[in-house]
């Protein structure tokens, strides 16, 4: 199945766009959708998981319509929204249980099992009896993870679901959505860089409610060949370069700031050329800050 999406957009009151004139499309495996906070990824997300619906354009999932087929669409996703409720007085067992009988899997046993096995899967087994309003921020998003897993989805689509996770959990919960990317679709979408960098071939980028980039890393990476710099300058030189060209990391050292710089030419004397990473191609392409 490939999901298709032609000429999307989503105004709001006063004339505000938080999606212009997307058009792209998503195919099997790990998919990502990176951009900095307020570039429109949530309303996207949620129109795709059919809780928005869009001013103009169209989605397919396959032959299935959004607008038209919502219903047999929504039997198809696992969703974790960015913003995350959960019932604070229920287990981690009886809400995944009651989520997953609400996902349909009325058969006792086989329901039991599957919640088992995403407890298993998210790293929350020794807990599953106790009462989630005790969990901490890190442990309620897994129970989040584990509940858009149940009832076996093909299209699973995740809202900044590393946040409030440590780096240990971040690797876990990468790790699995690649395991399951390898027969279903997988939607991750972050601001985190690093979340992207090592899960996703195929990447999105937007910035604005705009669409800036769609194809593989490695395309991504071809339009910051030659611009990227490494050196050390003075304090006064890091200055100016913040105010010429794109600095992406500077490091106070004894001998001034080791400066990572994105430039269409040579930024400094000493300016020696590196080998570009997704973090600068991410800022060239947005002009702002990468995190991660």
């Amino acid at each position: 199945m490939q999901i298709q999406i032609d000429a999307l957009s989503k105004s709001y009151s006063k004339g505000t766009h938080a999606l212009d004139n997307l058009t792209l499309s998503i195919g099997s495996g790990m998919f990502g959708l990176l951009g900095p906070n307020g570039a429109g990824k949530s309303t996207f997300m949620q129109i795709l998981a059919t809780l928005q619906r869009p001013t103009s354009g169209d989605v397919a999932f396959g032959s299935l319509k959004i607008g038209r087929d919502d219903q047999q669409i929504r039997e198809l996703l696992g969703y974790l929204p960015q913003e995350f409720g959960v019932y604070k007085k229920l287990t981690a067992y009886e809400y995944l249980d009651y989520v997953a009988l609400m996902k349909g899997l009325s058969n006792t046993i086989q329901r039991k099992l599957q919640v088992n096995e995403v407890l298993e899967q998210v790293n929350l087994t020794s807990v599953r009896n106790k009462k989630i309003g005790g969990f901490s921020g890190g442990m309620k998003q897994r129970v989040g993870i584990a509940q858009a897993l149940l009832g076996n989805p093909q299209v699973i689509i995740v809202d900044e679901p590393t946040v409030g996770l440590d780096p240990e959990e971040r690797i876990r919960f990468r790790n699995l959505l690649g395991e399951w990317s390898e027969s279903k679709i997988i939607i991750l979408s972050t601001h985190i860089v690093s979340d992207i960098e090592s899960s996703c071939s195929r990447l999105a980028i937007m910035r604005q409610g705009k669409l800036l980039f769609h194809g593989t890393q490695d395309e991504l990476l071809v339009r910051v060949a030659d611009q990227v710099w490494v050196g050390v300058v003075t304090e006064a030189e890091l200055a100016r370069l913040r105010e010429t060209g794109t600095v992406a990391t500077a490091r106070k050292t004894q001998n001034g700031y080791e400066v990572r710089v994105i430039s269409n030419v040579r930024p400094f004397d000493d300016a020696i050329a590196a080998s570009p990473g997704l973090e600068d191609a991410y800022m060239r392409m947005t002009g702002g800050t990468a995190i991660g």
